[in-house]
Formats: structure tokens, sequence, C-alpha cells
């Protein structure tokens, strides 16, 4: 009988050896022993000074310890997403998530690139769904993201026609590089891109000056008349649908502006990623989320099918809660002197880290597991899915209204999520408007266990490294109790197999 051939790898952990290195830490590290060993033995024929030298480099020594440690077995993850569809018949959809804060500070046309370059990677546009958070609440915002969504008709068909990588068009034709199509077709082509880019952001700019005169009282503005940035209703707008699922349209593209109330917390970026995650649920319930924030960019258009390969290629889905891709920025100082480009952090840290149990959540560019956003475990602890189901749940109708909150509809869309069911819904998304906006509303989580269990975590201004690091108790938590062997929570993607390939670099950050 034929032995059956297993599936090829969708990625691979290489381990990054360095004896050089290693040679250099354990004689630095025998030397600070040596030192702190000659302090000891003679410590009672000195005074204070002698002392506080002790102290200082036994604190050194100790830290020096730690750094070494960490960057000890350093690896690197390499994928190959040509192998998916050897591995698994259909890919999984994604929710897109942007966050913006302040028109001045965050201007639109730094949101609109980074919408763009997301609404062009390759993947099935059915499988996409780019959700935009405005905390600011701004007009111009909403404005931009429509105008953007006309030239995106546009863009993305030529970006896919000519195997274009740079997919920001503020970075695609701010190069000084001639293109290397030189055929009269691309040419003719590329100079209509431009000019529709240079149009668009002429139309943002002029919008954001206050030199467009809009009607706010009636038609599609209608919702931001009489509106103050601290102190207003949710907005939920569907700028563009996908109504059939076509992989060559664009995916969905919604605009969200969470209900702000003086008198009540709203979490900062921590409550706009969690009203984003109820809403996203409810409307598609990818079981799969990316995180961005307004003033970045995707470099590489293959970056989830690249994040793909290490969530799908797992065992069990016990190797990867999440997917931390590095930031790479352009335009930096030559030899980065003031260490501007996280080199340190990402190349040598950063694989060191992902050699123990896997990176911190940095904030951005990351891509979750939305069952573990939920509370759950990539081993299906924490939230049973099965005991959130409305009907034969073993949890009371209280107990799941104290998890997820008051909507019955938000509750069934967990439950799928929990149990790995695609969305079953058959409406369409405007048809979910005032669903959603019961759950962006700012009052929906008391008494709940948002930003507590569920959701990403309240009580500090980084609440990424709150949320990374309750996914990693979760799983140490589970490793104490059953014993079993070493999982890995997060994954640090490179974004391709060769990490000196620029355009393998994901996740720039604009200047």
């Amino acid at each position: 009988m034929a032995k059956a051939i297993s599936p090829p790898n969708l990625y691979d952990k290489v381990s990054l050896q360095n004896p050089l290195h290693r040679a250099f830490d354990v004689t630095i590290f025998v030397l600070l022993i040596s030192l702190l060993v000659y302090r000891l033995l003679h410590f009672s024929s000195n005074g204070f000074a002698w002392l506080l030298a002790l102290l200082c480099e036994s604190c050194f020594t100790f830290t020096w310890v730690l750094t070494v440690s960490t960057k000890w077995n350093p690896v690197e993850y390499r994928t190959y997403p040509e192998r998916l569809s050897q591995k698994i018949q259909e890919l999984p959809p994604v929710d897109m998530f942007v966050t913006t804060a302040d028109p001045e500070l965050e201007p639109p046309i730094l949101t609109v690139n980074t919408v763009i370059s997301l609404l062009a990677v390759d993947y099935p546009a059915g499988k996409l769904a780019c959700y935009v958070s405005d905390d600011g609440c701004s007009p111009v915002t909403y404005y931009s993201l429509v105008e953007a969504s006309k030239f995106a008709r546009l863009w993305v068909p030529f970006c896919k026609k000519h195997d274009i990588q740079d997919r920001a068009p503020f970075r695609y034709f701010c190069s000084e590089e001639v293109p290397l199509n030189n055929s009269l077709e691309f040419q003719q082509e590329y100079n209509k891109m431009k000019d529709e880019y240079e149009e668009l952001a002429t139309k943002i700019n002029d919008a954001n000056k206050k030199s467009i005169d809009w009607n706010l009282s009636s038609g599609d503005f209608a919702a931001f008349s009489n509106i103050e940035r601290k102190n207003h209703p949710a907005i939920i707008k569907v700028v563009w649908e996908n109504k059939g699922g076509i992989s060559d349209e664009l995916p969905h593209l919604i605009y969200i502006s969470r209900e702000k109330r003086p008198k009540h917390p709203h979490h900062y970026k921590a409550g706009a990623m969690n009203v984003l995650t109820r809403v996203s649920g409810l409307m598609t319930n990818a079981p799969f989320i990316l995180n961005l924030d307004c003033d970045m960019f995707v470099n590489n258009p293959n970056i989830v099918r690249h994040a793909m390969c290490l969530l799908l290629g797992s065992r069990n889905e016990r190797e990867s809660g999440f997917v931390q891709c590095p930031q790479y920025f352009y335009d930096g100082l030559k030899h980065d002197p003031f260490g501007n480009q996280f080199e340190v952090l990402h190349k040598y840290l950063g694989n060191g880290i992902g050699g123990i149990q896997g990176p911190f959540y940095g904030g951005t560019g990351c891509f979750h597991r939305r069952k573990v956003i939920y509370g759950a475990c990539p081993h299906d602890i924490g939230i049973q899915a099965k005991s959130l189901t409305p009907v034969h749940g073993d949890l009371t109708e209280k107990e799941q209204l104290k998890i997820f909150g008051n909507s019955k509809e938000l509750i069934r869309s967990a439950a799928h999520a929990l149990q790995g069911k695609a969305n079953t819904s058959p409406r369409l998304l405007p048809n979910l408007n005032e669903a959603a906006k019961q759950v962006a509303g700012c009052g929906y989580e008391y008494g709940t266990s948002w930003g507590k269990e569920v959701g990403w975590q309240y009580g500090s201004a980084t609440e990424d490294i709150l949320t990374g690091l309750l996914i990693h108790a979760r799983v140490l938590a589970f490793r104490s109790l059953h014993a079993t062997s070493s999982s890995l929570l997060g994954v640090c993607s490179t974004g391709g197999t060769n990490r000196d390939d620029p355009t393998k670099e994901v996740g720039n950050r604009f200047a």
C-alpha cells in the first residue's frame, strides 16, 4: 500500500546560530562573574565606595544576563505562500482595522494611503473587509475615504496587472526611479494613475483646509451636522460593499466613529479597537484580524498570505496566537545614527524572543485570531465555544450578557467565531447598521468583560503590551496545568523568505 504524501510545510522555523557571538557572550559572562567574586572576597577590607560599586556591577550583570538570554536562541520564520493551495482548500476571511484619531495630527491623506495599500493586497477581495475607526469624528476623514474608494477602483487593477510592489500610491509615485516597464501601454496607464492620484490628493488637501463647503444638513454628510468631537452618537457608514463577494472587486470598506460622551471613559485606542472588534463581528466576523495604525502602509502585497502560512500551518492552532510583523522605515538617515530604525529591536531581540515563546504584540502590523481576542486560548480553553451557543449553551443568558454585552447578534457571532464557523449572516451590511451602532455605544461595555477578559485590555495607554502579555499568560497557565510542551504564541513574520530583500519589508511608517 502506497504511503500517503503529507502536504508540504507552509513555513520553516530556522535557527540562526552564531558561535562567534556566543563565545564572546560566554567570555563576558565569565569576566563579570569574576569581577563580582573579586568584590566579595575583598569586601571586608574596603569601605562604602566598594559596596556601591558591588551593587552597581551586580545590577549591570543581572540586566546583561537577561538581555543575552533573550537573544541566545534566535530564530527566523520562512514562509511559502505558494503552498497554501496545497494545504487548504479555501483561504479564510480577514478583517483589517485602521485607527485614526485626529485629522490635524494625522492628515487624512496618510490614512487614505494606508487604506488603499490594504485594499490592493494580493488576496481574494471577497474575503477582506477594511474598517476605519475615526476617533476624531471628522467629515473630512469620511469624505477622504469616499474619494479613496473611487480611486482604488482604478488603482487596484493597475497594481495587480503590472505586479506593483509598493501599493501605497504616495510611495510609488514619489520614487525617483523610472518604472522598469517601458511599454507604451504601461506608460499611458502610469501617467493616468499619477494624474488620478494627484487629483485625489488635491481634493483631500482642499477638504482638510476647509476649502470645500459641503452640505452637512442633508445627504451623506448629515450625520456629521451639529456634533462635537467628544460628544456625538455612533456613526457607521458603508463606504463600499462587495455585495457578491467577488474576488476581482474591492473589499468592503466601512467607516466607524464610535459614540462619545463627556462623562463616559473612552479608553483611548483600546476602546476604539474593541468597538472595531464588535462591529466587525456583527458585519463580517472574519476569524482573523489585522490591525494597522493610520500612518503605516503595507509594503508587501503578499503579506496576508505570508501571515496565513504561519497561522494555518501550525499544528492544531497551538503554535501561533498572533503574527507580529516588524516595522520598517523609509528615508532614514544613513547608518541610522539615532537608532530610529529599530534595527536592534527587530533583528536581534525580536528574533531572540521568537525563539523563546514569541514576540510581544507591537500595537500595529499584527494578525490576530478573533477567538483569542474573545478570550479563548489557541488551545481552545478559557471561554469555551460550545458554552456560548445561545440555545444549548452551558452558560446562562445572564452570564453570556456579562461577557459580551446585551447584543444577541454579537453573542451569536462570537459563538460562531469561537467554534470556528464562518459568518452565516445572509443580510447586506447596511441592514446591520442599527445593531452595529448599538455595540459602538459608549455605555455598551458597562458590566461586561470587555477590556478585562475580552478584547483589548484597559488600564494603560499601552494597550498592546497588556493585551499581548495576557495572551502569553493564558498559554503559560495552560502549560502549567496540563504540562504540555512549549507552545509559541506570537510569531514574528519577516514578511517573506529573504530579510535582505527590501520588497519583503512590511509596515513601513510614514514620515
